[in-house]
């Protein structure tokens, strides 16, 4: 236990950093908002159409003490930041050091949102009570994330991370990423479920945001996915990312 106990600690006195830089949401409900973004490097999951690839190696970024990165957020805090985004990478990957960063977010009164693929549900429960903000991105299959073997897992951890989010009473919002290559109906089948088993009342959102640059999903692709969503949960919406649109980070 002394052991497990020691590397424990150590992994949340440390954390391998990619980046940190403040501009405007351009995804999700919360797009158009100022937000600092919080980048951890590391992922394990291969989405074809990553746009942040530089931050996908574990090795990747740079190595800094928790007590450093703290100073960091304080250092470039802007006011009238909206919310604080922890993403990656894959921040999970690095699930005890975002408890302690956010933290000190909410030490702040800034209010934190975790950008994560859910893949690993017992560390989202651990993360859970320290975020404002719940986005649960679902995968599908097209995205290349896993092998096949393994997809159904990623889904069910999804799952998981949505129902233990809307149990803590956060309202989360789904956001899906969608390809020209997007089977729509596996996306029909996971959306049927996503409503079943979370409920469309405990759900603040639904984004539909097409790929950019990579298998970009033509206009009657769009409306075909948007159309199994709108019988279930009339607030959905189709959003690009925004942030490229206007040139921001």
């Amino acid at each position: 236990m002394t052991g497990r106990s020691t590397q424990n600690e150590k992994a949340a006195s440390r954390i391998r950093l990619s980046e940190i830089f403040t501009s405007i949401e351009g995804e999700g409900i919360f797009f158009g908002t100022k937000t600092m973004f919080v980048r951890l490097a590391g992922c394990p999951l291969k989405c074809h159409w990553c746009d942040t690839t530089y931050a996908i190696p574990m090795d990747s970024g740079d190595e800094h003490s928790i007590e450093d990165v703290k100073g960091m957020i304080a250092k470039d805090l802007q006011k009238n930041t909206f919310k604080v985004n922890f993403t990656g990478g894959e921040p999970l990957v690095q699930h005890e050091a975002v408890i302690e960063l956010a933290k000190f977010v909410k030490e702040k009164k800034v209010k934190t949102y975790l950008e994560s693929a859910c893949y690993d549900s017992a560390r989202f429960a651990k993360v859970l009570p320290y975020i404002d903000i719940c986005k649960i991105e679902f995968k599908m299959s097209d995205a290349k994330a896993v092998d096949a073997k393994h997809q159904a897992n990623l889904i069910k951890s999804e799952m998981e991370c949505l129902k233990m989010a809307v149990s803590a009473g956060k309202k989360p919002y789904v956001k899906i990423v969608v390809t020209n290559s997007t089977d729509i109906e596996e996306f029909s089948g996971l959306v049927k479920k996503i409503f079943t088993e979370a409920g469309a009342k405990n759900i603040a959102g639904f984004i539909i945001q097409p790929s950019y640059k990579i298998d970009e999903p033509v206009l009657d692709r769009l409306f075909a996915f948007y159309d199994a969503v709108y019988p279930l949960y009339d607030q959905v919406r189709v959003v690009p990312q925004l942030h490229k649109i206007i040139g921001a980070r």
